[in-house]
């Protein structure tokens, strides 16, 4: 019966070539290097897995600065376009106060001027009624006789004259009294209303009258045709005043519609920065807990590999000892690894920034400009991200001077008023629209940049989506052939155990030989066997199932345990999924609108270009005008013009800096 049980056990010398322990000496072996190497290979994953957290930390650190650097630079774009409509609106008002009040002026003078016209007319004609009276009074009286009622009748309306002084008058009264008839003064011819002669004093008098009333009415045409003159002037002026207003304030207005136009798209754009600044936000917190919870278990997870390992170790000696020498191999697969996301993202350094502020030093050089020199050395000491804002407000500031400078060349005589009017309001259109056009392209080039970018990000999470579920599938079945091998040991050592079990079961119900009453032969033979029953070797047989119940126990908590972490890898496998997908439909989001916006900027960029190209034609007919009358009334130095022209050289060297930075081709020193 022993004989069978070992053989039934560990089956016979010719049978196996090893036993069933070394099997499982074997098999720990390889566990404890498996558990070595896995628990290397985990380190090793561990060390790129902290690679990726450091390099998605600075990556997003860098992302959120980056946001909030750019709604910083939003929020002051819109506080300076809402001082702008600000000031445009109360110039407007200003403008619009100023058109009422020359239009009330304009209008109390047109009054005025009406009844002064009312005025000389009426005393005109009283100087006329009374010059006509006073030609026919003195032809009258001086032909010696005449007509009495006809000379009656012209002195009495010279009487009646307001313009007729009062001294004239009552000479006038006087004469016409010595005149009448009843008082006999008139020597009556045959001939009836004939009379003589009688004073020649009076028509004397008439003459002198007759010469002043010209004089005075000499002086008062001259003073009517002063006033119409001094009030067509006024009129003049505070009509080209209004037209002037008004064409400035129609500006204006349009430059505040603008205005609020930059504004509300910028209000836009600083709501998508935020909203972007704040996913980000969330994914670097959500980076740093993952990072920090994966090092706490990384570090758990390594204790406990070396604790494995030195309990394999243990068991190795134990079973390996002379005590349990002949039991049969078992297999122990090795515990399950720990994995590691591997989502990397690299961030380059910008090598722009050096190449912006030579070209900038360079084009000081040539050009002599102190501006490009200051900007030169601010664009070397800054940091990359506020060197763009550095150059774009010196862009906005030479632009603001060149306007405030245009706004201050007054006009030069009445002539140039129009053509004047012409060419600022051209000029200005082109600035605008220049200005717009800088900033679209500016804006084009800045959307390029972002979408490629985007689409980089999504390239990026698409390798990492890519990599992450290799991984998992290579995990996946690493544990699913350890679930296998976990079973299967546990199979065959609760078999081994039940062999065991049954073996000392029979054995224990083992009884002695029954001893005979008498003497014979066989009493002087040697003792053969023990009259103690035979039990078999409990001792031995009872460490043997000991082992192996730990042994069971192993392998039920190894398949629990690779159960669990199954489950887990699995969960955060479907986390990482669901992040980096709803992560790419963010990107891919934010790339179509981008993508949209990019289409319109461009739609408004050929529009404000061929609107340009018109106002640059009709500029060039006022300036041809222009140069026409500049010989006779604009001064020939060299002043706004140059002023201009060095503005326009810094401002294009700004720009041409600016595409530098946003990695456009390098524009060619001139």
């Amino acid at each position: 019966m022993k004989v069978a049980l070992s053989i039934a056990l560990f089956g016979s010398s010719h049978a196996a070539q090893v036993t069933p322990i070394q099997k499982v000496l074997t098999m720990m072996g390889e566990m404890k290097a498996k558990g070595i190497a896995e628990k290397e290979d985990e380190a090793t994953k561990y060390s790129a897995f902290e690679q990726w957290c450091g390099n998605q930390q600075r990556v997003k650190t860098n992302e959120v600065s980056a946001g909030n650097d750019k709604m910083e630079q939003l929020k002051a774009t819109i506080e300076k376009e809402a001082v702008s409509i600000r000031k445009l609106t109360d110039r407007i008002e200003e403008l619009d106060e100023d058109v009422a009040n020359w239009s009330k002026d304009k209008s109390a003078a047109q009054g005025v001027r009406t009844e002064e016209n009312a005025e000389y007319r009426k005393t005109l004609q009283d100087y006329d009624e009374s010059l006509s009276a006073l030609n026919d009074a003195i032809a009258t009286l001086q032909k010696r006789t005449g007509d009495v009622a006809q000379a009656s009748a012209s002195l009495l309306q010279l009487k009646r004259s307001k313009v007729v002084p009062d001294e004239a008058k009552s000479a006038l009264s006087v004469f016409l009294e010595q005149s009448d008839p009843d008082e006999r003064l008139f020597h009556k011819a045959p001939e009836a209303n004939a009379y003589e002669f009688q004073s020649g004093g009076i028509v004397e008098m008439l003459e002198k009258l007759k010469d002043e009333f010209d004089g005075k009415r000499s002086t008062l045409v001259e003073e009517e045709t002063k006033a119409q003159h001094a009030f067509d002037s006024i009129a003049q002026q505070l009509t080209t005043n209004i037209n002037n207003a008004m064409h400035e304030s129609s500006q204006r207005n349009e430059l505040r519609q603008k205005a609020k136009q930059n504004k509300a798209e910028a209000e836009g754009d600083l709501v998508s920065t935020t909203n972007d600044r704040d996913e980000d936000q969330r994914y670097l917190d959500e980076t740093v807990a993952l990072c920090m919870q994966k090092a706490k278990d990384f570090a758990a997870r390594q204790q406990l590999r070396a604790d494995e390992i030195e309990a394999i170790s243990k068991a190795m000696e134990i079973i390996g000892s002379g005590e349990v020498a002949g039991a049969g191999e078992k297999h122990l697969p090795t515990m399950f690894m720990q994995k590691s996301l591997a989502h990397l993202r690299s961030s380059e350094e910008n090598p722009l920034q050096s190449q912006a502020a030579s070209f900038l030093a360079d084009r000081a050089r040539i050009s002599g400009s102190r501006l490009l020199t200051e900007a030169a050395e601010q664009a070397a000491a800054n940091p990359f991200g506020k060197v763009k804002k550095l150059i774009k407000d010196l862009i906005s500031k030479l632009m603001q001077e060149a306007a405030a400078e245009a706004e201050k060349h007054g006009f030069c005589q009445a002539e140039l008023a129009k053509n004047k009017q012409t060419r600022e309001s051209r000029t200005a259109d082109v600035n605008s629209l220049t200005n717009d056009i800088d900033g679209l392209n500016a804006d084009i080039a800045s959307l390029t940049q972002d979408i490629s970018d985007l689409a980089t990000a999504v390239k990026e999470l698409d390798q990492a989506v890519s990599d992450e579920t290799e991984t998992r599938m290579e995990a996946k079945a690493k544990n699913a052939q350890t679930l296998k091998e976990a079973r299967e040991a546990q199979t065959a050592v609760e078999s081994a155990m039940a062999v065991m079990k049954d073996f000392y079961a029979k054995a224990a119900t083992a009884t002695a030989f029954v001893q005979q009453s008498s003497k014979g032969p066989a009493d002087d033979a040697p003792e053969m066997i023990s009259d103690e029953p035979y039990q078999g070797m409990a001792g031995s047989g009872g460490n043997i199932v000991d082992f192996l119940e730990v042994i069971l126990t192993d392998f039920e908590r190894l398949e629990s345990e690779t159960a669990a972490s199954e489950e887990s890898e699995s969960e955060e496998y479907k986390n990482f999924m669901f992040e980096s997908k709803k992560d790419k439909a963010l990107k891919e989001n934010e790339s179509k609108h981008k993508s949209n916006t990019k289409t319109d900027k461009e739609s408004a960029l050929h529009s404000a270009q061929a609107e340009l190209k018109s106002n640059q034609e009709q500029l060039a007919k006022a300036n041809e005008y222009y140069a026409k009358l500049k010989p006779s009334c604009v001064d020939s130095g060299i002043t706004y013009e140059e002023r201009v022209k060095q503005r326009e050289a810094e401002m294009q060297s700004l720009s041409e800096a600016l595409k530098i930075l946003q990695g456009q081709d390098l524009p060619t020193l001139r």
